[in-house]
């Protein structure tokens, strides 16, 4: 097992490594830009050292930094959280070559599931079923019409490098595909410097379920159900349960263990998220994402483990501590992301926190990294904090969220609370019926202002 482990984020992730590693008696190093130094992981970790200056690209970003740090500090390993460089392949084969550990697959998974168009072919390869749509990258918009008309509107064109809803664009008529296809193109080339695409069908009503698998590295590999990421606005997930509401038992064996022998059969080590797009009771592969998920506390809470514990035991070369026959669901959990955003344009909101209160009581948690007086910098992500709750059943843990937000108290910057007091008021929320479009449709007839 590892001495002390360095930790390449910050925020709530980063304090939730910090947490994992002092319970396994693992001495943790927290890296921090100079905008950070009197943020939470900081303070709790056992050392820390600064990389850079306030822009993530010359700190939380920056390999060199990253590496010196652990040579400084003595770490034998990193845990990338998630965001930053934890999907970096040169990265991790940077680690690799200086001898020290990253927490995480290799470097080959990570590129073979970070480019789009090759984790589909992989996946089809896997027997895991996929999303019809163009076989590759698409080369020019005749190309792009070709296909429109092939599989029928609307279709939707992916950046083969995108992720958080960025390079993807919906076309609904060939008219659409003429200014989507170069959009996309041009959001993929000036975010993830790629301008490839390629081209699928778009479900009309799908919901957005994600299988959360876990590899040993040496062949054998467990799931650990599903979560419903259904409620995002402009793809990004805000509301977060598990077991998906809209998922049989029968269903979740079958694609649980699909995903389960695929990652198996390519040795992947480490936890890893299977997404996908579901409707009319079928699953359409759309990515995986090689890292710890934001919502990676509502499979802990409805299964009683602890994945980032996994995460560095798989790392030191250790077994699963459980199998798949260990693993039986408890009850219903549910996040919801607190951002520091104003509503009802979901602006960043930084700024000093005069007085913060996290709620408490049976079945609540709370991940973040706030505290009375802390400034929210301005050059990071705006989640400030994740409520996860659980319950015996859906309605409990429904219940509960309801409870636990009105005794969350952050004040001093405008947050997303409001927006789940709004939600738990509607009838659909309660009843599980919706899907990856609701929320935005939800927000356009005026939702907030009810």
């Amino acid at each position: 097992m590892f001495d002390k482990i360095l930790i390449a984020n910050r925020g709530e992730i980063a304090l939730r490594v910090v947490r994992a590693c002092r319970e396994m008696g693992i001495r943790s190093v927290a890296v921090h830009s100079t905008a950070d130094a009197d943020a939470m992981h900081v303070r709790m970790a056992d050392e820390s050292i600064c990389v850079g200056p306030a822009s993530s690209t010359d700190s939380y970003l920056s390999i060199p930094s990253i590496i010196a740090a652990c040579e400084v500090t003595g770490a034998q390993a990193i845990h990338p959280g998630y965001g930053f460089l934890s999907e970096n392949a040169r990265f991790v084969q940077i680690v690799e070559d200086h001898d020290l550990k990253f927490i995480g697959p290799t470097a080959k998974h990570i590129s073979m599931m970070g480019d789009k168009i090759t984790a589909k072919d992989t996946m089809k390869e896997l027997g895991v079923p996929c999303v019809p749509g163009s076989d590759g990258g698409v080369p020019d918009l005749e190309a792009a019409l070709k296909i429109g008309e092939e599989f029928g509107y609307p279709v939707i064109v992916k950046a083969t490098a995108g992720g958080g809803g960025r390079g993807m664009k919906v076309a609904n008529s060939a008219e659409e595909m003429k200014s989507a296809f170069p959009t996309a193109r041009a959001e993929g080339k000036s975010n993830f410097g790629n301008d490839e695409v390629y081209i699928e069908k778009y479900l009309t009503t799908p919901r957005h379920i994600e299988i959360q698998v876990f590899g040993d590295g040496k062949g054998k590999a467990v799931h650990l159900g599903e979560r419903d990421c259904s409620l995002q606005r402009r793809h990004q997930k805000v509301f977060e349960e598990a077991p998906g509401p809209s998922i049989t038992p029968e269903e979740r064996a079958k694609i649980g263990k699909t995903c389960a022998d695929a990652v198996a059969r390519i040795g992947y080590a480490g936890a890893g998220t299977i997404e996908f797009l579901y409707e009319n009771g079928e699953f359409y592969f759309i990515e995986m994402n090689t890292r710890l998920q934001v919502e990676h506390p509502v499979t802990e809470g409805i299964f009683g483990v602890d994945l980032v514990r996994e995460q560095i035991r798989v790392a030191a070369g250790l077994p699963l501590s459980f199998s798949q026959e260990d693993l039986e669901i408890n009850g219903h959990a549910i996040e919801v992301r607190i951002n520091a955003e104003r509503l009802p344009n979901f602006v960043p909101c930084p700024g000093k926190i005069t007085q913060y209160h996290a709620p408490g009581g049976l079945g609540v948690r709370v991940d973040s990294a706030l505290y009375d007086g802390y400034k929210i910098p301005p050059y990071y992500d705006s989640l400030i904090g994740k409520l996860i709750v659980h319950g015996r059943d859906r309605t409990e843990a429904l219940a509960r969220l309801n409870r636990a937000l009105g005794e969350l108290i952050v004040d001093g910057v405008e947050t997303t609370v409001p927006l789940f007091h709004a939600l738990l008021q509607e009838k659909d929320i309660h009843t599980g019926e919706y899907n990856i479009h609701w929320l935005e449709k939800w927000l356009e007839a005026g939702g907030l202002d009810r």
